[in-house]
């Protein structure tokens, strides 16, 4: 099974375990019945912060979504040999670029972004607490930031206050990959 078609198991699982309705859940996260409904039955991805709100009023860690197999030998140091990847999506692809993601304010991530697969590629626009930043290492990245679209080659980068509404895409024929680092991390245990 792919990684969307897992954690919408597990999100179905638990909130049926505790007799919630999708209308529960869309209540008490800001989500919509429908998207719910589609990442419970894993046809659409999630983004870590909308996780998040699900992973609270279910009542469980964020982390519990989701199998790792990390060495933990090293705190300070990850090799590109040993990143583990993420699908999020069909056209997304994400690395974590620490071992300990519970132990630190900032998530680090290297991001991998396939060509759209939708050809009117309008964007859902999205916001939540904290901060990113963008860096691009290779193809064009399309960034909106409220009503501003943007478009980011290599070298350029970006630094958003996140409760802005905002969403990226790759409108290109080739991959496109960036570096970002945001906050609040999700994964982080104080």
């Amino acid at each position: 099974m792919d990684t969307n078609t897992i954690i919408g198991l597990r999100i179905k699982n638990l909130r049926t375990e505790k007799k919630y309705t999708l209308k529960y859940l869309s209540e008490h996260t800001g989500l919509s019945i429908g998207f719910l409904s589609q990442l419970e039955r894993g046809m659409t991805s999630i983004a870590i912060d909308s996780l998040d709100k699900i992973s609270k009023v279910l009542e469980v860690e964020l982390s519990s979504f989701f199998t790792t197999n990390m060495k933990q030998n090293d705190i300070h140091i990850v090799r590109r040999y040993e990143q583990k990847s993420t699908v999020i999506n069909p056209e997304i692809i994400e690395y974590p670029l620490t071992n300990h993601a519970k132990d630190f304010d900032l998530l680090p991530r290297l991001v991998e972004v396939m060509p759209s697969l939708q050809e009117d590629g309008e964007l859902e626009l999205y916001s939540h607490d904290g901060e990113e930043f963008i860096y691009i290492l290779e193809g064009i990245l399309t960034l909106q930031i409220e009503h501003d679209i943007y478009h980011l080659y290599p070298g350029d980068s970006a630094h958003v206050h996140s409760n802005l509404s905002h969403n990226w895409k790759n409108d290109t024929n080739s991959i496109t990959r960036f570096l970002t680092v945001h906050t609040p991390n999700p994964f982080h245990q104080k």
